[in-house]
């Protein structure tokens, strides 16, 4: 078998077989296969697309291109939930407490952020002493303990996928259907949970930037999770204006914490419920997303959520008393100023995330190091009335130079008119292997 054929008929659009899509996994993987023919093979099928075998088979080939967690030894269902990235997302941090007090196990691996702010793992390490570096044993003695734990993607999980990702992001193949799915679900599925909830952002500061495109994507997902044997839905959600009001590490761990107490933002606050309800559904907790949401919102408004955070944190060496008493933000801090008087039409999500970006709660680079009590504090949200000379957002950084480039890029995100516009809802749809049921 040569990969100069593999490319040449993947370029005329022909799908390619089970044993070609494997030959060249295995064969990139261990550098048998030079940059320059992989190059080629991932842009003829960023442009002739794959069918949803070669998609499955391709996932399939990258999952076992190295280790797969083994969850056995914890007992239930494990469900894990994947978000397909936004600003202002800390949702992990909220409905892993809120599934895990409901008696379902939370065995999660989550990786760091790579632009407008930090990734879960960069989230948690902004609380004094949390660790998310945990060998395999005692992450599942963890899960056994307290029900739940988070920890940063560890061991040798699909690193065909590693070195097929580092490629894509030079060569201008990001953006395709099945390449995108195929990344996503290869590390998902060598998670080891039984079950999945796919979070598909759509929107100005999604990926997906349309419903349409979103969907087709859960869809691609869903299928390559059912051929798996694995239960996975997607729920897809608004990110067309930053979810909740903190943009930044310790800025989004203090809201999430306040959320639990019951006191979150509206938008994400019914994300949360809505997702973690899916998440039970899958569990077999309940037989309806009716009597799900009852059991997510029960678990906020006694408590119990909220202890399940404070118990997965100290049991990966976190200072609780941080959580209760408030995480440090950045020394400087200057309000964004409404420049004329109305209401917000828009707040662009994308926009938002560069100016957190720029105070320096985010990664141009893997390199950078991340500055966790950075970033935004929004004040005002779309549809607000907001006069001139008002504060719409807080910046926080420890250089004051920083300041400039953030203030330009909430400049291009806010828009004021004279009228509010419609409402939008926050959750838009989900996708089942039955179908998709827009919500």
């Amino acid at each position: 078998m040569r990969m100069y054929d593999i490319i040449n008929r993947k370029k005329h659009g022909y799908a390619l077989t089970d044993d070609e899509i494997r030959f060249f996994v295995e064969g990139f993987t261990k550098s048998e296969i030079p940059d320059y023919q992989a190059s080629a093979l991932l842009m003829a099928i960023c442009l002739k697309g794959m069918d949803e075998n070669e998609t499955a088979v391709l996932t399939d080939a990258m999952l076992h291109s190295g280790d797969a967690a083994d969850l056995s030894s914890i007992p239930g269902v494990k469900v894990d939930k994947h978000s397909t990235g936004g600003v202002g997302d800390k949702t992990s941090l909220i409905i892993g407490p809120i599934v895990a007090s409901c008696g379902v196990p939370v065995a999660k691996m989550s990786g760091r952020g790579l632009g407008f702010s930090g990734g879960t793992v960069d989230k948690l390490e902004s609380i004094p002493g949390l660790r998310t570096e945990i060998g395999s044993e005692r992450f599942r003695a963890i899960v056994r303990q307290t029900g739940i734990a988070i920890i940063g993607q560890s061991g040798n999980i699909a690193p065909a996928d590693k070195k097929i990702y580092a490629l894509r992001d030079v060569t201008a193949t990001i953006e395709s259907l099945p390449l995108i799915a195929s990344s996503i679900m290869s590390k998902k599925l060598a998670a080891g949970s039984d079950a999945i909830l796919l979070d598909v952002k759509t929107g100005s500061g999604a990926f997906m930037k349309t419903l349409d495109d979103s969907i087709a994507l859960a869809q691609a997902m869903v299928s390559i999770g059912s051929r798996s044997s694995r239960r996975v839905m997607a729920v897809i959600t608004d990110m067309d204006a930053p979810l909740g009001n903190a943009i930044g590490n310790a800025l989004e761990v203090e809201e999430a914490v306040d959320t639990l107490q019951g006191h979150g933002p509206d938008d994400l606050t019914s994300v949360c419920v809505e997702l973690a309800s899916y998440m039970l559904l899958l569990a077999g907790v309940a037989k309806d997303i009716k009597e799900c949401r009852k059991l997510s919102q029960g678990a906020i408004k006694s408590g119990e959520a909220l202890n399940k955070l404070h118990a997965m944190v100290e049991a990966q060496g976190g200072d609780v008393s941080a959580l209760e008493r408030g995480l440090a933000k950045a020394p400087l801090m200057t309000p964004f100023t409404a420049a004329t008087s109305g209401y917000i039409t828009g707040m662009n999500a994308e926009m938002c995330g560069m100016a957190s970006l720029a105070l320096g709660a985010g990664r141009a680079r893997k390199e950078d190091s991340i500055d966790y009590g950075a970033g935004l504090i929004l004040k005002k949200k779309t549809r607000d009335r907001v006069e001139v000379g008002e504060t719409i957002a807080l910046m926080y950084t420890s250089e004051s130079g920083r300041f400039r480039d953030a203030k330009e890029s909430l400049s291009s995100a806010v828009s004021i008119g004279d009228a509010p516009p419609h409402p939008v809802k926050t959750v838009l749809a989900a996708v089942s292997e039955q179908g998709v049921t827009m919500l």
